[in-house]
């Protein structure tokens, strides 16, 4: 089972627990300074990273998938290429769904493959911190509600690396529902005043097949909850109760029971995410309902000419 996050990581400022961890933060970012830097190899192949900082929940896959979208459109053959994790399956089969996936637990050997089978542009969903690869572009996505949380790196806080090193990154994509912009601008313009800033947001697709009169007991497993959350109430959906899991929580039968449970008790019908939908046992799907969601790309003009290279 995995672990929910610590609370303390999304706090606005460190609190005791966070300065208690901060020298094992310390020790590690020195480690991972101190790794041997790979021999990296030369490829034909064009490639883009869709990464984060802050670790979980920051729209990378959906940020990968429509890459690939605009991609298609001007006729340029693109994949996706995900190093290989037994807990994200949901992850991995949405980017199949949506294209041609390249999975490996070596992502060079993935790469090697999409070059082999003639792809022209390869789309890392993840591997922002990966130093074997040196990427054509680069996006580090953010949730613009979660945003750095306490500002403090694993395992003081919720970051991969210094907040600091934006000043060697070329883009940032913040996702969500278009919240906190202003300020979230201002403070990554502090840390690299020529980084080019994008926005996303999401729109659920298949909205009209939910009854606005009803109520509706809402639960996801996903990194984003609070995004999600925002979006149906945006859309105007009674939401009566929400159940929070981790991130690519393995829903067992006495989860599902407990929550079917909950929906008879309070006359609520059941809605959860495409990705937590597809983590559910096929005896339960036809109680519950996902809501499909997109990302817009607000300035998608401007994006995608930094795709074409």
């Amino acid at each position: 089972m995995k672990l929910k996050k610590p609370r303390f990581w999304d706090y606005k400022k460190p609190n005791i627990f966070a300065y208690l961890l901060s020298p094992f933060s310390l020790f590690i970012n020195i480690f991972s300074q101190l790794k041997l830097n790979y021999r990296k190899e030369e490829f034909k192949i064009k490639t883009i990273c869709v990464g984060n900082i802050y670790i979980g929940g920051t729209g990378k896959t959906s940020l990968s998938i429509k890459i690939n979208e605009i991609l298609n459109k001007k006729k340029i053959r693109s994949c996706f290429i995900k190093k290989f994790y037994s807990d994200q399956i949901d992850e991995q089969k949405i980017l199949s769904k949506n294209g041609k996936l390249f999975l490996s637990s070596n992502r060079i050997k993935a790469l090697k493959q999409a070059q082999a089978e003639n792809y022209e542009v390869a789309i890392f969903d993840d591997g922002l911190q990966d130093r074997s690869i040196n990427y054509d572009a680069s996006f580090v996505c953010f949730n613009n509600i979660n945003w750095v949380g306490n500002g403090m790196t694993i395992p003081a806080g919720p970051l991969r690396e210094s907040i600091y090193n934006l000043k060697k990154y070329k883009h940032i994509f913040l996702n969500g529902n278009l919240e906190n912009l202003e300020f979230i601008k201002s403070e990554v313009l502090k840390i690299n005043p020529k980084i080019n800033i994008h926005f996303g947001k999401y729109n659920g697709t298949n909205l009209d097949q939910f009854d606005k009169k009803s109520r509706y007991l809402v639960f996801s497993g996903i990194g984003n909850h609070n995004t999600f959350i925002s979006m149906l109430e945006k859309n105007d959906l009674n939401i009566f109760k929400e159940i929070e899991f981790p991130d690519h929580y393995y829903y067992t039968k006495n989860d599902i029971s407990k929550i079917l449970d909950l929906a008879v008790k309070y006359d609520c019908k059941i809605i959860t995410t495409e990705k937590d939908y597809l983590r559910i046992n096929n005896k339960y799907l036809s109680e519950i309902k996902f809501v499909k969601s997109e990302l817009q790309i607000v300035d998608e003009e401007k994006f995608s000419k930094f795709l074409l290279f």
